[in-house]
């Protein structure tokens, strides 16, 4: 971490500049329940946190905090210290749920200010290991339309019989056409009262999204193919460029705003100034498993031992193919590592634009 440039953290829209004094990693133990340990964060014990509402009881104040039951283990530590150390340091009580049971974790102290610290310090916790877990849905603009999957299955049987001597090319490394899909942003909610909060920012975006579009489906034309690297004889993942047929920017402006109201209220991080909208065709890390999605999931293949392909063939003779045009009417909160009966990915929630 650089010292003028720490990590910044969102919690609940305020956000905390993470000074790490120590981390340490333990070994995983036998009941798999404590795989990590952070040490404790450099903020000021009086701190106040105004994102809970801190209750005032007989014996003191009280706060409840929604923490998905997957996390837990993260704010108990090896053998409790964690927790321990969090109690000692705020002069507060900590009560966490059984692991695998959903519910809140309390804390409870003599004074306000001790129990606005520890909530502090627990969120701040729980935030930094959330950006370890994987994520598990994706806002998507769906590509899956009959036109496009029937000029995509073309395209696949053309660059199979002109392209297949080629090193590296072969059937496995294809997209599933029922899944050609853009990725807007990925989420990770890990329990189901998170996935109804982003269903609902996912309303929220209603409004813009209709402005943008004058309340009419998006007519798209998807047409060529590019590449992510600066190699043609190595790549791993190669794309259909997707453009609204009119020229304009509205798509890229729908992806953009998205991100933004995702990013404000602390479901989503910022990867980039603009979304890279591309409609994966092909990508290494399908090679020889088909339930690999292009979203990055684990397979045969990893990001260190995946194997290019070469294609400047493909490029020369399929590079402004068309794949095919369709009226885009939908944004979808999908769900990764899922099947709906279209064969497309099971959908947790969606905005019209019409």
């Amino acid at each position: 971490m650089e010292v003028l440039r720490p990590t910044i953290i969102n919690i609940n829209g305020r956000m905390y500049r993470k000074n790490i004094i120590k981390e340490e990693h333990y070994e995983e133990e036998e009941d798999f329940s404590y795989m990590g340990q952070q040490e404790s964060e450099d903020l000021a014990e009086d701190e106040i946190c105004d994102t809970h509402s801190i209750d005032k009881t007989e014996k003191g104040y009280r706060c409840a905090i929604d923490v998905p039951s997957v996390l837990y283990k993260y704010i108990i530590g090896k053998k409790g210290e964690t927790r321990r150390r969090l109690e000692s340091d705020t002069k507060t009580s900590i009560s966490i749920p059984k692991q695998g049971v959903e519910g809140q974790i309390v804390i409870t102290g003599s004074h306000k200010a001790a129990v606005s610290s520890a909530v502090t310090r627990v969120e701040v916790l729980i935030e930094s290991f959330r950006r370890k877990q994987p994520f598990t849905h994706f806002l998507s603009f769906p590509l899956n339309d009959p036109k496009v999957q029937e000029g995509f299955l073309q395209f696949k049987d053309d660059v199979l019989q002109q392209c297949s001597q080629d090193h590296g090319v072969e059937g496995s490394i294809f997209q599933n056409a029922a899944k050609l899909h853009l990725t807007i942003g990925t989420l990770a909610l890990l329990n189901e009262m998170e996935v109804r909060k982003a269903c609902e920012h996912l309303q929220e975006c209603q409004n813009f999204i209709r402005n943008i579009t004058e309340g009419k489906p998006l007519l798209l034309e998807v047409t060529g193919i590019e590449y992510m690297n600066d190699d043609p004889a190595m790549v791993d993942v190669l794309y259909a460029k997707v453009n609204v047929k009119d020229r304009s920017d509205k798509l890229q402006t729908i992806a953009d705003q998205l991100v933004e109201h995702f990013v404000s209220k602390g479901l989503m991080v910022r990867e980039w100034d603009r979304v890279k909208l591309h409609g994966t065709v092909i990508n290494t890390l399908f090679r020889k498993d088909s339930t690999v999605e292009d979203t990055g999931g684990p397979g045969r293949q990893t990001m260190s031992d995946r194997e290019a392909f070469d294609a400047r063939n493909i490029l020369k003779k399929f590079g402004a193919y068309r794949f095919g045009e369709f009226e885009l009417n939908t944004v979808l909160l999908s769900q990764r590592y899922s099947t709906d009966c279209t064969g497309y990915y099971t959908s947790a929630g969606s905005v019209n634009f019409s």
